[in-house]
């Protein structure tokens, strides 16, 4: 090789390296590596548009508390996503997320999907975005259904009984709720944790610290839970909501291994017209989701272990 041809290449090579620094730290790098795959800051970005987009009081945080909740988010699904991926071929995937699409946007009082686009385009996301995210979760139950579902425990005769005692009631008591659902890591002293939440609560707002300290799916609408029947509730929580107004919230509630701080958002009278056996049905459901939601937490619990993360 002549010397013109030396000097030609070792420019070239100058200039890519000086343009990937430059790409790097101005405009994309790394911010987690998850096994092979990769976490961008304009992944954080997009992440943290998607947040405000379904709890806009998450503007109320500062810069740095913002950022870790969006890192965190994209974080878990990148993780969900690697796993679910060992069981269903994304390319070849045909799932129709439209079914789901409704109930993801009245979630937001938004009335229809005209409405959500344009209300997705003032924040700068598409629909195609949402509706990934919307295929992410809806496999992830999935999973966790066919999984777990075997090890579902419910008492019938129970629940009938609960269902019974308020039959003939004429009014029922409906709570609009919201919740933080967190664990307590054995490094942390839960002391601690409980009052850095109550501290987070008093600074930031309930539901906007649910987004930073809750780990259960509902955290991306700020914790809110939405209208839920009073018999539907354990009677453990029922006693600790029979003490509280609207806008008030609860002591911590063991359940499983995690905790349960839960808001009454507001409350309301409706009156009782109960068909027993869709009622139950009902409760049957609803006992089956809550158990398949603590199944998530631990199986997600598991999989982030096994997998390398690093923090770049």
């Amino acid at each position: 090789m002549n010397k013109i041809k030396f000097i030609y290449i070792l420019i070239i090579l100058s200039l890519i390296t000086l343009n990937t620094k430059l790409f790097s730290d101005e405009s994309v790098y790394i911010v987690y590596k998850v096994n092979n795959q990769i976490i961008t800051n304009k992944d954080v970005e997009k992440e943290q548009q998607y947040l405000i987009s379904l709890n806009n009081r998450l503007k109320e945080l500062d810069e740095a508390r913002m950022l870790e909740v969006s890192k965190e988010s994209a974080l878990r699904e990148k993780i969900k996503k690697i796993e679910l991926e060992k069981y269903f071929n994304f390319e070849t995937l045909e799932l129709n997320v439209d079914i789901y699409l409704e109930n993801f946007y009245k979630t937001l009082n938004i009335n229809n999907k005209n409405e959500f686009e344009q209300y997705l385009k003032k924040n700068n996301i598409s629909l195609n975005y949402i509706k990934n995210k919307i295929q992410i979760e809806v496999l992830w139950n999935q999973l966790i259904y066919d999984q777990y579902i075997s090890q579902i425990n419910i008492d019938k005769n129970e629940l009938k009984k609960k269902l019974q005692e308020t039959y003939n009631n004429l009014d029922q008591k409906v709570y609009s709720l919201s919740e933080i659902l967190f664990e307590n890591e054995i490094s942390t002293d839960f002391d601690k944790r409980l009052k850095d939440i109550t501290q987070s609560i008093n600074e930031v707002g309930f539901n906007n610290t649910a987004n930073l300290y809750s780990v259960s799916d509902s955290a991306k609408f700020g914790g809110k839970i939405g209208w839920v029947e009073e018999k539907k509730l354990s009677k453990k929580i029922i006693e600790e909501l029979q003490t509280l107004e609207a806008g008030q919230y609860t002591n911590p509630i063991q359940t499983g291994g995690l905790f349960l701080i839960l808001k009454i958002e507001e409350i309301k009278y409706e009156k009782a017209k109960i068909n027993e056996e869709e009622e139950l049905n009902k409760m049957v459901q609803f006992e089956t989701s809550k158990q398949l939601d603590q199944f998530s937490k631990i199986f997600y619990k598991k999989i982030k272990i096994n997998n390398t993360i690093d923090e770049l």
